[in-house]
Order: structure tokens, then C-alpha cells, then sequence
């Protein structure tokens, strides 16, 4: 795994929302960062960002990819982790997915603040974090589990944040209220990996990079009846 202090640039993909964005790091800190917005079309819009971020003697210098994983917008974390995957592919580097949300304003310096999304068809999604880290993996609830989880945190005093608009959340007006519309960026990703302690950063390095999965993939079973039979 690259040291973050080594002479190495970074390449860092976060595109989990609509606003993605893509960072070229070094030991010095961010060197550029491309943004871009796009609802459902991250894969015709990344690679003209991702083309100008490693022009030049910055594509030999890369040692490191990091991608965000969401939660988020699945087709958006998908895309980029594709993409960061093939770059990791062709430069013979690693390639690290960290979640997105922890490249969030709220989660700097390491305070205790609690995530929320829209899961949709009803349920919903949450984590807590602290020390720039997962305290409990996203997990899924319902309405009525969603306001316990929000109110138990406003009244300890804990920021509650989500990629999205708090009127798409079954809250009581005093709660949407205290609800903070944050997105994730590459440069606060980067950030990230650098606040974290080496075991977890060497535990994300260890998993193959996927987005952060709420629900068990869905899968069709074929309506063909089987060509072979026992």
C-alpha cells in the first residue's frame, strides 16, 4: 500500500451524487480537482475531467486510486468505481473504495454526527460516524426507526447530514429542520484516507472496491425453462 507521505501523486474519484468530482493528490496536498454535475450521466461526463487531471508527467506519477463507494447514487458509484479500477489497471496501482460518507463537512475533525438517505420504496438508510470513521456500517430502517435515529441524535447534540433534501425524509418539521444537505468530494475523500489510522485504511485496501450495498443484489431468474433436465 502507498504511503500517503511518499513522493507519489493520487488519483481520487468521488461520484456517489449528482455533484461528482474527481482530485489529483500529492504529499503536499490537493494539485487539482475537476467537478462536474450530472443526474444519471457520470459516464459520459468523467472522462473529459479525468483526461485533463492526468495529462503530462502526472499519469506516470500516479501510485495510489481512491474511490468513493456511497452510499449514494448506485449508477454514480458504479461509474466511478469502474473507471477508477481501469485507471488502477492500466497505471498498475492500487485502486481503494472508502465510503463517501465520510468526506462530508460534518465528519471533519472526527465529531460524532449520524448519516441519513432515502433508500427508497419506503425505507430508508443510516450510519454513525466518529473519529472520521464508520462507528456502525449503513444500515437499513424504516419511518418509524428513522425519527427514533434522528431525534436521539439532535438531542445529544450530534450533526445529522444526508446527500439529500430533508423533505424526501418522514420527519416532523422540528427535525427536517436540523437535517444538513452535505455532498462528498474528492478532495475531502483524500483528506479522509490521510485522518484515518493505517489498519483501516490497510482493511479497505484489502477489499475488492464495490459500491456500498444497502440491499442484496437483485437478481431475475431467467423465465426460459431449462435446457437440461435432471
Amino acid at each position: 500500500m502507498i504511503d500517503p507521505m511518499s513522493g507519489a501523486l493520487s488519483l481520487v474519484f468521488e461520484t456517489s451524487t449528482p455533484l461528482a468530482s474527481l482530485a489529483l493528490a500529492g504529499p503536499s496536498g490537493i494539485l487539482a480537482q475537476q467537478k462536474f454535475s450530472s443526474d444519471r450521466n457520470h459516464n459520459a461526463m468523467l472522462f473529459a475531467p479525468l483526461s485533463e487531471l492526468m495529462k503530462g508527467e502526472n499519469r506516470q506519477n500516479i501510485g495510489l486510486v481512491l474511490v468513493g463507494s456511497g452510499p449514494g447514487s448506485y449508477s454514480g458509484t458504479r461509474v466511478g468505481i469502474a473507471a477508477a479500477q481501469g485507471v488502477a489497471i492500466t497505471l498498475g496501482c492500487p485502486a481503494v473504495a472508502m465510503p463517501s460518507i465520510l468526506a462530508v463537512p460534518s465528519a471533519d475533525g472526527g465529531a460524532p454526527c449520524l448519516a441519513i438517505g432515502d433508500a427508497r420504496r419506503g425505507s430508508y438508510w443510516w450510519a454513525h460516524l466518529e473519529h472520521s470513521n464508520l462507528v456502525s456500517e449503513p444500515a437499513l430502517c424504516e419511518a418509524t426507526e428513522l425519527l427514533d435515529l434522528v431525534a436521539a441524535a439532535v438531542a445529544d447534540g450530534h450533526t445529522v447530514f444526508s446527500f439529500e433534501t430533508a423533505d424526501r425524509f418522514s420527519l416532523p418539521e422540528t427535525l427536517a429542520d436540523k437535517v444538513v444537505l452535505e455532498v462528498p468530494d474528492a478532495g475531502r475523500l483524500w483528506k479522509t484516507w490521510l485522518a484515518v489510522d493505517p489498519e483501516t485504511r490497510l482493511a479497505w485496501a484489502a477489499q475488492i472496491p464495490q459500491p456500498v450495498y444497502l440491499k442484496p443484489p437483485h437478481i431475475t431468474p431467467s423465465k426460459r425453462a431449462p435446457l437440461l433436465r435432471p
